[in-house]
């Protein structure tokens, strides 16, 4: 089930954090225990339904007067440049995928009841991309440049009480390129409204830090900070409860308090759990910290926040230790679009890329380039991901015309508060990253830069490592020269240069390096690095998925074609980077499993078929590909011809054997970095890939000719969903003979229609050279397969999906959308 987590934001200067779910029933937790006070007043509201958009600009549509009829209806998380097609004049370029960028309006009113004038009220936004600009009743309330960070604004001087108040958001995104990948356009995380007492919980200063943790016993150091936003001075009870994961009280504390009118005051608390259960990728455990102010008999506030117990320490000597105990980063970067669906972070589709993303093995992410979204990283906590929390691509210098550059120097200390605030409690969040790739990096001004970075993470976090991922300086300077901007991080980050990590332990012994980025291609030498050195603490390939913009990087070209790197030249109609493990369907390529294998994550034995070029020479492959392979023995028009069978095992040796024919044996151990390659005539028939250890088959993998495309085949990622508009159904579109078998060589466009309360909000397959929009219907699969994805409305019922293609038999799929409790 989706949950829908979010921030809401802020007390003096400093963004504040939330954590809410839009479906309670579906929380892994129980209800609390019950205290004998009354319900608080504290209300989170939801404002993501029934805004009104314009693309375009609207002079004076900030205006509670303007007319906003003819503007379309939406609903939040939206990004309305996925709703564009591709255009090779598109101004942000490949950096943007060649998406339609520009500027738009959204407006929407917002009733607020007389009881509010007692009240405290801020408006929180998750995310906007970006440069956006507030109005409430025609009353400028604020601009906020950066699209990656939350922000709040208290707007309760400009509400008029007992009556509709006209919101109005200018967002613009115009000034292109601003953004190496695909940024996506529009409100595209959740806004909030939280109401409050004026006596109540600053949350941005919500610290809960698990400094011990042992088997036997943790420590809890707890911060927190009431304000007194009345004109009287107030005084009562500060009450901590921190629950189990079982929603079992384990301890309690309370602090007597009495502030002064307009004022704050610093609860701190040191507490001691018994016999923990410590959060680990093995063990998510999640415990809950619930923190009430009780006053004059009545409850004025109350705040859940969940945290895990768990330690973190890095040394040369012993790597990356969690609870103590080594570990191993196998890990992988990833972008934030979710793919078909754009920028939009929808809950379920970032609980489903995290899902994704361990179930191919990987058990770290580095959110590169930005901070994610706040439900990516509740997935993560849940999930037992590790995460890097990287801030900026950019610091002063800029890489593109019109990116953070321009706003870095009054801006960067804000935005940077505003994610540790926001991500500091998170478990999965092991290290901060400050840059990647920064062009200052062999500058006194990045050294200068870091230092102040690093120094202002300590101050607000003191338990992660901080780290920056950087490349070489080119030619004509030395790697040691980043030795200065390394000294005032915990663990250099090195981006495709892992090469000369023994060399720098030579040098540096105390150095701990992490391999923030390496090519597709080095996964056994990645490995090695890390499981042979200590002091080398994890890998992280470049990249985990596929994903929009960085046009063209990771193609594979013709025989005839020059390999050019995605950025020589345009690269039109490629809008997407096809380096990642996983495709922006969810379907893991054959270098996933190859990965998977080489790291021993679970998978011992995979066959995949290098995909022949029309006169049977080589690819060109520019940086980041991969020789493209499909894991097939359907190749018509190509008997006799001579294919390239890839083997990737765990076991001693495999052995390849066609229509009953032996065909040979190849080792598959360390020596041969864990794969074999056959080089068999192809013909029709049954293809079998045995395992074999001290000789003897111990486990098989079959390729099989499948027969013609007979049917298409539905799969959904859940059949019961929740109308409250936020639930989404991810359904796998599979073309399949008559015995299920996917047919790899299907192109079949496919038309599909959605009856009852549901809508199609997005089709897409793994074809980053489609000039089609994501909205397109019909849209061919790609390989066999593609994907729909079905929204709800505030509706329950019956919704049903239908598929049709030519020449195929129909199929069709019943979900069911239960009312919104």
């Amino acid at each position: 089930m989706c949950r829908v987590s979010v921030l809401i934001q802020r007390s003096a200067e400093i963004v504040s954090i939330l954590q809410i779910s839009a479906w309670l029933s579906a929380l892994s937790f129980a209800a609390e225990p019950s205290w004998n006070v009354p319900v608080p007043a504290r209300d989170r509201i939801l404002l993501d339904n029934d805004w009104k958009f314009q693309p375009g600009d609207a002079p004076g549509a900030e205006q509670p007067s303007f007319n906003d009829s003819g503007w379309r209806s939406v609903h939040l998380p939206h990004d309305w440049s996925i709703e564009t097609a591709p255009e090779p004049d598109a101004p942000c370029q490949g950096h943007g995928g060649f998406f339609r960028m520009g500027i738009g309006w959204y407006r929407r009113t917002l009733m607020a009841p007389e009881s509010w004038r007692t009240r405290c009220v801020r408006i929180h936004f998750e995310g906007v991309y970006c440069n956006a600009d507030l109005w409430i009743n025609g009353h400028k309330i604020g601009f906020h440049p950066y699209g990656y960070t939350p922000f709040s604004y208290d707007i309760k001087p400009f509400l008029e009480f007992g009556a509709e108040n006209p919101i109005a958001i200018r967002v613009d995104n115009s000034r292109q390129p601003n953004c190496r990948w695909y940024s996506g356009s529009g409100i595209y995380r959740h806004v909030w409204l939280l109401v409050t007492d004026p006596l109540h919980v600053v949350e941005p200063a919500i610290s809960i830090k698990t400094p011990e943790a042992t088997p036997a016993t943790a420590r809890i150091d707890l911060q927190a900070v009431i304000r007194n936003a009345s004109q009287t001075p107030q005084s009562g009870s500060f009450e901590i409860q921190i629950l189990d994961p079982d929603q079992q009280e384990v301890t309690n504390a309370s602090h007597a308090f009495t502030i002064s009118a307009d004022a704050e005051s610093t609860v701190e608390k040191i507490l001691t759990i018994e016999n923990p259960q410590r959060w680990s990728p093995a063990t998510p455990f999640l415990y809950r910290a619930v923190f009430r102010i009780v006053t004059n008999g009545r409850m004025a506030d109350r705040v859940k926040t969940n945290f895990g117990i768990r330690t973190i320490e890095v040394s040369a000597n012993r790597g990356f230790q969690l609870n103590g105990e080594p570990i191993q980063l196998f890990g992988g970067n990833v972008h934030h679009d979710n793919g078909p669906l754009g920028a939009a972070a929808w809950n379920c589709a970032e609980e489903r890329r995290v899902a994704i993303l361990k179930a191919a093995g990987f058990n770290a992410i580095r959110t590169s380039h930005n901070p994610p979204s706040e439900a990516f990283l509740n997935a993560c906590d849940r999930e037992g991901v590790l995460v890097i929390d990287e801030f900026f691509d950019v610091w002063a210098k800029k890489k593109t015309d019109h990116d953070y550059s321009e706003h870095f120097h009054e801006s960067w200390r804000q935005d940077l508060d505003a994610i540790i605030l926001r991500d500091r409690n998170h478990p999965s969040v092991v290290l901060w990253s400050i840059g990647n790739e920064v062009y200052e990096r062999g500058a006194v001004s990045g050294q200068q830069l870091a230092k102040e970075m690093a120094e202002r993470v300590r101050n607000l976090d003191p338990t992660r490592p901080i780290t920056a991922g950087m490349n070489g300086l080119g030619k004509d300077r030395d790697w040691p020269e980043l030795d200065p901007l390394f000294e005032s991080l915990d663990v250099a980050g090195y981006n495709y240069e892992l090469h000369r990590c023994q060399a720098d332990h030579q040098r540096l012994p105390a150095r701990v390096i992490v391999s923030t980025e390496s090519f597709p291609m080095d996964a056994f030498p990645s490995w090695l690095a890390v499981t042979e050195h200590h002091y080398v603490i994890g890998d992280f390939v470049w990249s985990a998925m596929d994903y929009l913009g960085e046009a063209g990087i990771g193609r594979a070209f013709h025989p005839d074609e020059t390999a050019a790197a995605h950025w020589e030249g345009s690269h039109f109609p490629w809008h997407g980077a096809v380096c990642g493990d996983i495709d922006i369907t969810g379907w893991r390529k054959p270098i996933s499993h190859y990965r998977n294998i080489v790291w021993d994550r679970g998978e011992k034995l995979y066959a995949t078929v290098r995909i022949p070029t029309p006169d049977g020479r080589e690819w060109n492959l520019s940086p980041w590909a991969v020789p493209p392979s499909l894991p097939c023995w359907t190749w018509p028009g190509h008997q006799g011809q001579k294919l390239e069978v890839e083997v990737y095992s765990r076991w001693d040796s495999v052995r390849l054997v066609l229509n009953g024919r032996f065909l040979g044996e190849r080792p598959t151990n360390r020596q041969n970095q864990y794969r074999a390659s056959f080089t068999v005539d192809y013909e029709p028939g049954q293809l079998q890939v045995f395992g074999l250890h001290n000789g003897e088959s111990v486990e098989e993998k079959t390729l099989v000719t499948v027969s013609e495309a007979a049917q298409i085949h539905l799969s959904p990622d859940r059949k019961i969903m929740v109308a409250n508009r936020q639930d989404l159904a991810f359904v796998t579109v599979h073309i399949t003979d008559e015995k299920s078998r996917r047919c790899y060589q299907s192109n079949h466009l496919v038309k599909y229609r959605v009856t009852g309360p549901g809508q199609i909000v997005a089709i897409g397959n793994g074809d980053l050279a489609s000039r089609q929009s994501y909205q397109a219907n019909p849209r061919p699969v790609h390989q066999g397969r593609s994907i729909v994805i079905i929204r709800t409305t505030n509706q329950p019922g019956r919704i049903m999906l239908e598929a049709t293609a030519p020449g195929l038999k129909k199929a069709q799929l019943d979900l069911q959308s239960i009312p919104n409790h």
